[in-house]
């Protein structure tokens, strides 16, 4: 079933926002999360301030910064799932382990949208990356509460308030 579930998935992190300018102003893409286990680095509160204000209320900017955020989290997310099959038949802690991690990435991924939510001035992109945190929050790292449908109508959405549909 989870093999199954992993490639309903599919779909949804090769969507992310479709196409799109890389070079965009934004800043660089944040570690949303990796295949390892050791926790991600500290982000210095002057850096982070200087990235929210380069990307606030520049709809361009958080539509290039939400695309390379969907498509690292769309790695990463790839990555857990792999490393929970793996470790499906390994011993209590390891499969916790790689629970724990997935839940992690997908509580930051779902950060960042909403993070990103409250920059746009833009009302159909600031609606867009709300209703993507929260769906994406409601995951909580179970795969089999993914509905592939669902998830491409709120990229759909996202394309839309980025121009890209």
């Amino acid at each position: 079933m989870r093999r199954l579930a992993f490639l309903m998935v599919l779909p949804f992190l090769a969507a992310g926002c479709s196409g799109g300018d890389e070079t965009a102003a934004g800043g660089a893409t944040p570690a949303v999360g990796g295949s390892s286990g050791a926790a991600p680095a500290a982000v210095d509160p002057s850096v982070a301030a200087a990235g929210d204000k380069a990307l606030s209320g520049n709809t361009k900017a958080i539509c290039a910064q939400a695309e390379r955020t969907s498509t690292s989290f769309g790695q990463t997310f790839i990555a857990d799932l792999k490393l929970q099959i793996d470790n499906a038949s390994k011993d209590a802690a390891a499969k916790s382990a790689a629970k724990e991690k997935l839940d992690r990435d997908v509580s930051n991924f779902s950060d960042a949208l909403a993070d990103m939510a409250k920059l746009a001035d833009d009302k159909a992109l600031k609606g867009a990356l709300t209703q993507m945190s929260k769906k994406v929050q409601v995951l909580k790292g179970d795969v089999t509460k993914i509905n592939a449908d669902k998830m491409s109508e709120i990229t759909a959405t996202l394309d839309k308030a980025c121009g890209k549909s």
